[in-house]
């Protein structure tokens, strides 16, 4: 396919990335089941693994089906490139690792999702990295936190549980002020949504095993590069800047300009963390994103009905859908994000954490899982599950209090999705 910027999001979703197969014509993208790949000879292995030569050496590094998924995303995002691996976990470690350095920070949204939130502040401490934590909403506040030893900045676009809306030209703006790079999680938006780039993020990750594949098989994740960050403007980011010792001083950003971060990503990150997206993974990936602005479309549409339904029931707090008129971010939402807010939001119940579990457990259509972005509507007690590492503090200030569930709309009939959250509201409250 050739890249031209005419084509529409809808066909993009369909064709970046893919072409007939060579060998067959198969029209579909195949499924390379392999570890290695058959060099030349001896010069083009040699070119491979010098760098001097695009191609495939290992499937530890790159795999033909994980090249299409790859492109297909760096398009949807309006990268420059993109590197996809095993999982969004695995992504934010990939984002961080040629930043980062033992004594080097990280300053993140209080608002992010739990398993973030005891990645960033535990395990990278391990690597001799640190995490500040900030309200994003306070932007004072993070410029404050950005010391001399920041090397980028973290939040979602849409926050996972509680649907909250991050204004990221305004942090793109402290970002470039700062001389770092922005990173958003844009899981819970998806490109068809948020595209955070064109709002001047530097860096792009997915936990690809949500509305990307957008039913519930595989897991894997992306970071998608804008191609736009000059590493070489300072001495903060040595890995990309300066000699490499491992490729004989190469130098990434002067050999590789734009697409510097991606290839270090690959030829240093896949090859030495090894957190590889296996091809019939990315086979399905693959096939749920060619449906993924049609599910988007029916999962806000859901979404928008069920908030409304829900804000206006006696037995309910609050809801924090920012698509609600109600909401603090419905304003920013409708500047950022005109086709919509996604499906994900918290709804706070009137009788509290029993209350809470009574609905959880009463409910028939949702289903009690760890994971949202499915075709399927998914529900979950945040506190007591995906954010339960965390101290009371950081869970109300994440927006998973003791009093909330986290909804994950899916794109079922939304008035049998009423219908069920009605009866469980009921035997919640009795």
């Amino acid at each position: 396919m050739s890249d031209t910027p005419s084509y529409g999001f809808d066909t993009l979703q369909i064709h970046a990335g893919a072409q007939p197969d060579p060998a067959t014509g198969a029209r579909q993208t195949p499924i390379y089941q392999t570890t290695a790949y058959v060099f030349r000879d001896a010069d083009h292995a040699a070119a491979l693994f010098n760098l001097e030569e695009v191609g495939y050496i290992y499937s530890r590094l790159t795999n033909p089906t994980v090249a299409v998924l790859q492109e297909r995303v760096a398009t949807l995002e309006g990268g420059a490139g993109a590197v996809c691996c095993s999982s969004g976990h695995a992504a934010q470690i990939m984002a961080l690792f040629p930043l980062m350095a033992p004594g080097r920070n990280v300053v993140a949204s209080t608002r992010l999702y739990g398993g973030t939130l005891t990645q960033f502040s535990q395990t990278i401490k391990r690597f001799g990295w640190n995490a500040k934590f900030v309200d994003f909403e306070d932007l004072d506040a993070v410029k404050a936190a950005i010391d001399d030893d920041t090397r980028a900045l973290f939040g979602e676009s849409i926050a996972n549980p509680g649907g909250y809306v991050t204004d990221i030209p305004a942090l793109a703006e402290i970002s470039d002020a700062a001389g770092i790079p922005l990173i958003i999680d844009n899981t819970s938006a998806t490109p068809y949504l948020c595209r955070p780039i064109e709002m001047g993020a530097t860096l792009v990750v997915h936990s690809m095993t949500k509305y990307l594949t957008g039913n519930g098989t595989v897991m894997g994740g992306a970071v998608v590069d804008s191609g736009k960050f000059d590493w070489s403007a300072s001495d903060k980011f040595p890995s990309l800047s300066q000699p490499e010792p491992a490729y004989h001083g190469l130098n990434f950003h002067e050999t590789f300009g734009a697409l510097a971060f991606t290839f270090h990503s690959i030829a240093i990150g896949l090859r030495d963390l090894g957190m590889t997206l296996n091809p019939q993974a990315a086979h399905y990936t693959l096939m749920g994103i060619e449906t993924l602005s049609l599910r988007m479309q029916r999962h806000c549409e859901n979404a928008q009905k069920i908030a409304e339904w829900l804000e206006a029931d006696p037995r309910v707090d609050y809801v924090t859908y920012a698509g609600l008129p109600s909401s603090a971010y419905h304003d920013r939402a409708a500047r950022l994000y005109p086709k919509g807010t996604g499906g994900l939001f918290t709804v706070a119940l009137k009788g509290g954490y029993e209350a809470c579990v009574k609905f959880v457990g009463a409910l028939d259509l949702f289903s009690h899982v760890a994971n949202l972005g499915d075709t399927r509507s998914l529900v979950i007690h945040s506190a007591s599950t995906t954010h339960r590492q965390l101290t009371p503090e950081q869970q109300e200030a994440a927006g998973a209090g003791p009093n909330v569930v986290r909804v994950s709309i899916g794109i079922e009939d939304a008035d049998d999705l009423i219908a069920d959250l009605d009866q469980a509201l009921t035997k919640a409250t009795a």
